[in-house]
């Protein structure tokens, strides 16, 4: 009896002191945080976005149906998007298994057993039900289950930071494959440029009023155009064959048909997040990271103290199954159990020093990943800015190289000028039309950098009908040629 209170006494006491866990307390790693982008410009207003909100389909700022269904093909294919989600798994498994440690563990066993002494045969049935708890004085299993949802929550910035990547990869491929296409085509009318220039040259020299210098000349403006265009026809393809692997596909069953029509390059946001935390997918991991590092650290230190086990069982034993319930035959046990860990060499104090560097090594990688995250959105707030800026000096470049392209023809075929001029204005007026094209090409880069840096657009869907000054939807470009929420997998 005086077991069974004692056994009881014990029980009360766990019960009562479960609620306390040994460890720190997790607090959000402290970072300065500016109160606007250096780069941002005049005018723009602080927004204040929360990761746990819909980005939207940002990239239908871009308005491309082609790069839309892309985008569908990626959610549903991209292999590294299905390697997240599948990490996203293992660990909200993990952190069940966690809580599972609040529990009883509850067994049953039966058997039946034949023997033989002294010529005598005996029959024995057993059956029994045993229970064992480990009552959670020092908050390990707490902690555990801290870590486990913290785990979780990163997983899921994980698998968010993996589709948005791959959408953000998937945006530069497919617009840098149509920019190589508009150098194509510029470059194919520039050969057929070359060749009428070419056929005049030769009828001049055939009669006698040029020299086979100029013909020469003019073979090897086409001959070098011709090998440029293979170049860039090698850059395509190996643009189509990266879009095919990001949508899940072999290169061998996937093309895209070239066209004219150029995606839309989104305006400039009119508002910025002043801070990072709450809104990149990348950053939310870090943080949530360093929370499960801070809760490993009272689980390290929880193996300092005892641990108290209950356990508990019935059962019953006789020679027959009918007489296996009865009175008689039923047995009953209760106990409990104090252990602790008087030596070890210094091994738990150890453990607890990992865990602590553990965490602080969570911190700064937490904090580089944030300043980390300023950069890119300050390179690319000035790339926008300034390659606007660019697009605007290199268009009035090909337009002054345009006409002393046209200017130098008239007066060649007039016989005022060399054919040395001819060469060196279509040679300019090329060179114009490709630099023109590049720039239009990082411009699209940076915007969907930006787009990235800010974990996914602004202002929730990104305004598809702004397009900025100068781009190549413009006619004078392309007329020459961590929070605590419910953890589901984010979409």
């Amino acid at each position: 009896m005086k077991s069974s209170r004692l056994v009881l006494s014990l029980l009360a006491a766990a019960i009562l002191s479960g609620c306390a866990a040994v460890g720190p307390d997790y607090q959000r790693p402290a970072i300065a945080v500016p109160a606007q982008f250096k780069e941002a410009a005049p005018g723009w207003k602080v927004a204040a976005p929360a990761d746990t909100l819909h980005k939207g389909e940002w990239w239908l700022a871009y308005g491309d149906p082609v790069l839309n269904e892309l985008m569908a093909q990626l959610d549903a294919n991209n292999q590294n998007v299905q390697l997240f989600l599948a990490n996203f798994r293992r660990a909200r498994a993990a952190a069940e298994g966690a809580r599972a440690g609040y529990y009883p563990t509850v067994s049953a066993s039966g058997g039946t057993n034949r023997s033989r002494q002294n010529g005598n045969v005996n029959n024995r049935q057993t059956l029994s039900l045993d229970a064992s708890w480990e009552p959670d004085l020092w908050g390990r299993v707490s902690r555990s289950v801290e870590a486990g949802e913290a785990d979780t929550q990163a997983s899921v910035a994980n698998l968010a930071n993996a589709r948005l990547s791959a959408q953000a990869e998937l945006v530069q491929d497919y617009v840098l494959l149509r920019i190589t296409d508009e150098q194509s085509r510029v470059t194919r009318s520039t050969i057929d440029a070359y060749q009428r220039t070419l056929r005049v040259t030769r009828n001049q020299y055939e009669a006698g009023l040029v020299t086979r210098v100029d013909v020469a000349t003019a073979e090897s403006q086409v001959r070098s155009a011709e090998a440029t265009l293979l170049g860039y026809e090698l850059s395509r393809r190996q643009y189509e064959h990266a879009i095919a692997i990001l949508v899940g596909r072999a290169p061998a069953d996937f093309a895209l048909v070239p066209n004219e029509f150029m995606p839309v390059l989104p305006a400039a946001p009119e508002a910025l997040p002043s801070t990072l935390l709450e809104r990149r997918p990348d950053v939310a991991s870090a943080e949530r990271a360093a929370a499960a590092a801070n809760a490993n650290i009272g689980i390290a230190q929880a193996a300092f103290y005892p641990s108290l086990s209950l356990s508990g069982g019935i059962g019953g034993s006789a020679s027959t199954i009918a007489n296996l319930l009865s009175a008689p035959a039923r047995t009953w046990s209760l106990g409990a159990s104090l252990a602790a860990s008087l030596f070890d060499g210094g091994l738990r104090q150890s453990q607890v020093d990992q865990a602590v560097a553990s965490y602080d090594a969570s911190v700064a990688q937490y904090r580089q990943i944030v300043l980390q995250g300023f950069q890119e959105v300050e390179d690319n707030l000035s790339a926008l800015d300034l390659l606007a800026q660019e697009a605007e000096k290199r268009q009035q470049a090909l337009d002054a190289a345009r006409d002393a392209e046209r200017l130098a023809l008239n007066q060649y075929q007039a016989g005022l000028v060399d054919f040395t001029t001819v060469a060196s204005a279509q040679i300019t007026r090329f060179q114009a039309e490709i630099a023109t094209l590049q720039v239009s090409g990082r411009r699209y880069t940076a915007s969907a950098l930006l787009v990235k840096a800010l974990g996914g657009g602004w202002d929730g869907v990104m305004d598809s009908s702004a397009v900025a000054a100068g781009s190549l939807g413009s006619s004078s470009t392309t007329s020459s040629s961590a929070t605590s929420s419910p953890v589901t997998p984010p979409r």
